[in-house]
């Protein structure tokens, strides 16, 4: 060796220390150069702050409708008092969106008038993007479909009238 010195820049302690300098500093990059060795840092670009600016919409929030409201026991004998003899509902067994058939163009699985056995397939209740077939569940004559295509259905809401076979 010719009387070479070591470069001070090259021990770890001085790198950890001069990206310490460069980062508080701000900057992006630092190059060096002793002796035919050369140390080149280059910090990651800072990342800009995010500022959380509330932007209104096109369409401001507005609460849904309240939670639809019982009627009192008296409605509830009043509405099974209307029932057509031997008549019994057939209702949602959880909350979804009521659909008739598979498709918009397709048939819809039963209408008023239909007799149907217990595993026909009466409607498709959706629920958490979850297409559920719904079955009659027992023989029966459809008397009156009580929900519109496409209606949002709640636990125990009645769908179909019924009279059983």
């Amino acid at each position: 060796m010719e009387g070479r010195r070591r470069s001070t820049f090259l021990d770890p302690k001085e790198i950890k220390r001069l990206i310490g300098i460069l980062s508080q500093a701000g900057g992006l990059e630092l190059e060096l150069e002793d002796q035919g060795t050369r140390l080149k840092i280059k910090m990651p670009e800072p990342h800009s702050r995010t500022e959380f600016v509330q932007v209104p919409g096109p369409y401001p929030f507005s609460p849904g409708p309240a939670a639809p409201v019982q009627p009192p026991a008296d409605a509830a004998a009043a509405d099974s008092e209307a029932l057509p003899p031997g008549a019994v509902h057939i209702e949602s067994p959880m909350v979804g969106t009521f659909y008739r058939s598979l498709s918009p163009d397709a048939a819809p699985f039963v209408k008023v008038g239909d007799t149907i056995g217990a595993e026909t397939t009466i409607c498709i209740l959706e629920a958490m993007k979850v297409m559920n077939e719904i079955k009659a569940e027992q023989d029966c004559e459809v008397l009156k479909i009580l929900v519109e295509n496409g209606e949002p259905v709640e636990f125990g809401q009645p769908l179909l009238l019924v009279r059983p076979s």
